[in-house]
């Protein structure tokens, strides 16, 4: 099952702000393999496939560096198709010399870096829904080491070309200042469901049954603040309805919880309770 595409609703763009624009293009076009779909003197909208635009990275005026200790991206996530693209990315990261976390989740195996601002990625590749393990409505999820030695055995591995055509946006990953008011939001108001609970700290979320699309956690603190709107980090992302007509109930299960819903350059945009802004989007 393809789990980002209609009728899922999942995340098709992020939107981040960096310190210095030229810089952040040179690193996700050499690094992590972008193309430039367009380019202005502070913008450049990035892509995978020539044609849809995943990654929009801005440098504001008066632009300050990562504040810690605050809410607002975690880490976003490149999901790649197939499992030699990973191999082949392990190798080029290799060949660069970058430095990387690594992960097993059971549910996909994941390299984790970070770009020039400490914007947190993800690049990972899922197992076959067909062995995830669920339990009492939770997908089962770890964090064991990556077998590189495995990874890098697996199919014919070619040169890297930078990321291939078919890469989407697999999920997002948030700091958030609490759980209880964030959980109602997402799941009352953007209706997505619960299918995994990290003790206390973290929660995933999803639709469609994916082992999640949406990650939320407060290991920043609770009643971590909002960072300033000129700091680098998350300036939105972008949830891709079914449609117009899921997208109004979507907006009156918002307003039924208290969460502001609003109007901004003709796109449908809201605020999570702390401070994470989401574009709303439709296929038709």
């Amino acid at each position: 099952m393809n789990f980002h595409c209609d009728p899922i609703t999942y995340i098709s763009q992020v939107n981040l702000k960096v310190q210095n624009i030229e810089r952040s293009i040179i690193f996700y076009k050499e690094v992590i393999g972008f193309k430039v779909l367009e380019q202005s003197e502070r913008t450049a909208k990035l892509t995978a496939d020539g044609k849809s635009v995943l990654l929009s990275i801005e440098q504001p005026d008066d632009v300050v560096p990562r504040q810690g200790r605050t809410t607002g991206l975690y880490h976003f996530a490149l999901l790649l198709p197939t499992r030699s693209d990973l191999a082949k990315i392990v190798l080029h990261f290799e060949k660069i010399g970058v430095q990387l976390g690594s992960s097993d989740h059971l549910v996909s195996e994941a390299l984790y870096l970070s770009d020039p601002d400490g914007n947190g990625i993800e690049i990972y590749v899922d197992r076959d829904p067909s062995e995830w393990n669920w339990n009492n409505g939770e997908v089962e999820m770890t964090v064991d080491p990556l077998n590189f030695s495995d990874l890098l055995s697996y199919g014919k591995l070619q040169s890297w070309k930078g990321l291939p055509a078919e890469t989407v946006i697999g999920h997002i990953h948030l700091h958030v200042s609490e759980l209880k008011r964030t959980e109602e939001f997402y799941i009352k108001g953007l209706g997505f469901e619960v299918v995994n609970r990290f003790g206390t700290q973290a929660l995933f979320i999803s639709d469609g049954k994916y082992h999640h699309h949406i990650g939320l956690n407060t290991w920043n603190g609770v009643g971590a603040p909002t960072p300033p709107p000129n700091s680098v980090g998350l300036q939105l992302f972008t949830l891709m309805l079914s449609s117009e007509e899921k997208k109004n109930k979507i907006i009156a299960q918002l307003k039924a919880v208290g969460a502001s819903v609003t109007e901004e350059n003709g796109s449908i945009v809201t605020t999570d309770p702390s401070g994470n802004r989401i574009r709303l989007n439709s296929l038709v």
